[in-house]
């Protein structure tokens, strides 16, 4: 027994997919794009990183790329320091700052040249995945100068897809696509992070982060703010919002609802509706609240991710920073 535990020795936990410790970078101008971040990504994640325009969050996704040198912090992916042309980063696939191709060549011929610069080992097999993935099979032979903004940015992400990457970083990957796209690309999303692969993205649309991505980080004028598993932070500010069936009856609904002793806080939103929060609050109980006393409510719905976004900030995407809410 003795000689087997010497022999397999003690075992290690794999490094996460990505750590960042105390990352900053001051641009030319003087301005402070990314302030004293640190943050980790275990592998298998899949990371929203959100954030007001300005807030950094390109930035700090040029920095994991080598793209970026930092002015203070390490960056590190899957153990090994992130730098140009480090290896490691042939392990990740990428899509920030929009994508880019030869115009005059068909969507394939793009892809195909990507897959010599990489050294695809995998090679037409890999590229027909990626192809299929992102739904381009019938334009792939297309011209690029022929396609629409958002067949543009499938053929961006089917580019970051080449080589089955351990990880992928997209900035903003559904921009300018219709409906029916942007639920494909959550599909190979959800498809790759099925797979094992870590993902970062970058978004606007909080329902959308909410609905695939396991992990959130939220930075404000460089700083994070916020970040933790996403069930966790959309509970972290539980609230309940109520739609009342007419707006004159908006004013005594408010004041029936902050009277309640489970209410710490309640306000309007809009000409009908009521915002409160509180801890172990009842949906239900507040409508039924509301309707003993002739208030009607038309509609309730309870946190979501956009609520704990915008309590975040509630004193305008410019204010002051204030310390990172961590969550485990």
């Amino acid at each position: 027994m003795g000689r087997d535990r010497e022999a397999t020795g003690p075992t290690t936990s794999p490094p996460p997919a990505i750590a960042i410790d105390h990352l900053t970078k001051r641009l030319r101008n003087g301005v402070t794009a990314v302030d004293d971040v640190s943050l980790t990504v275990e592998a298998g994640q899949v990371l929203g990183l959100l954030g007001p325009n300005g807030s950094g969050k390109t930035v700090t996704m040029k920095i994991l790329l080598g793209l970026v040198r930092p002015t203070s912090g390490t960056a590190t992916i899957f153990g090994e320091p992130v730098r140009q042309g480090a290896r490691v980063l042939g392990r990740v696939g990428a899509l920030v700052d929009g994508p880019g191709f030869v115009p005059y060549l068909s969507g394939r011929r793009n892809l195909d040249l990507a897959c010599r610069q990489i050294r695809l080992s995998g090679g037409s097999a890999d590229l027909d995945a990626a192809i299929t993935a992102t739904g381009l099979d019938e334009a792939i032979d297309r011209r690029v100068s022929d396609y629409s903004h958002g067949m543009r940015y499938r053929l961006a992400l089917a580019q970051a897809l080449l080589g089955r990457p351990d990880l992928i970083v997209l900035d903003e990957p559904t921009t300018g696509m219709d409906p029916a796209q942007v639920l494909e690309v959550r599909d190979v999303i959800r498809g790759r992070a099925a797979g094992g692969t870590t993902i970062v993205l970058s978004s606007h649309h909080l329902a959308e982060v909410e609905e695939i991505c396991t992990h959130a980080a939220v930075l404000r004028q460089g700083r994070l703010v916020a970040s933790g598993a996403m069930a966790d932070l959309v509970g972290s500010h539980p609230r309940i919002r109520l739609t009342v069936a007419r707006a004159d009856h908006l004013g005594r609904a408010l004041d029936v609802l902050s009277a309640r002793s489970d209410v710490t806080r309640a306000h309007t939103a809009g000409p009908s509706a009521v915002v409160v929060e509180g801890t172990d609050l009842r949906a239900v109980e507040l409508a039924d609240a509301l309707d003993g006393v002739g208030i009607t409510v038309a509609a309730f719905r309870g946190s979501t991710f956009e609520d704990t976004y915008l309590a975040l900030f509630e004193d305008g995407p410019g204010g002051s920073a204030g310390a990172a809410t961590s969550i485990p």
